[in-house]
């Protein structure tokens, strides 16, 4: 994972810039890289991908922004997301529930961790965002271009999606 600003640069970022305006730089690499890195995986799978993501989407913030601030980032991060994957549109319908499904006991990470990465892309970064990074639901909406009550929707069938899927890998 490219560490610093002057990584990103030799990987063809930029060939020349202020040293004011790379500390800047460097200090909003520093302060977002591993939560934009954290998304970048649960939604790749891959820590190849998941890697190169990342230093797009910070080439990206910084050609659009001198002085970037994490919405900007987290914008650019959504940019980056929608082109490798379609962001908006909800495709979950889970069906009223017709049994309580028991997993909160002795469920195993790893199958915690298999369940998001099968969760559509959509519902998956709304999950992410609101129940791993703390995002509410009018900053999510803001992001993906849907209305709060669509963002809630999405994290409950995100919910429901995952629950069902360790039910499964517990049986």
């Amino acid at each position: 994972m490219a560490s610093t600003i002057r990584e990103l640069k030799l990987a063809g970022f930029a060939t020349w810039t202020t040293a004011e305006r790379s500390e800047n730089y460097e200090k909003v690499h520093q302060q977002n890289r591993h939560r934009v890195y954290a998304l970048a995986f649960w939604m790749t799978d891959n820590e190849m991908s998941a890697e190169e993501l990342m230093g797009n989407v910070f080439r990206r913030a910084f050609a659009l922004h001198p002085d970037p601030s994490e919405e900007a980032v987290d914008r650019a991060l959504i940019a980056e997301l929608r082109e490798i994957a379609p962001l908006g549109s909800l495709t979950l319908a889970s069906p009223a529930a017709t049994e309580v499904v028991g997993v909160r006991r002795n469920t195993l990470r790893v199958h915690l961790e298999r369940a998001v990465v099968q969760v559509p892309p959509t519902e998956r970064i709304i999950f992410l965002l609101h129940d791993v990074e703390g995002y509410e639901h009018s900053r999510i909406a803001r992001m993906l271009g849907i209305n709060e009550r669509e963002s809630e929707f999405g994290l409950h069938q995100a919910r429901l999606r995952i629950r069902q899927l360790v039910a499964e890998m517990q049986n």
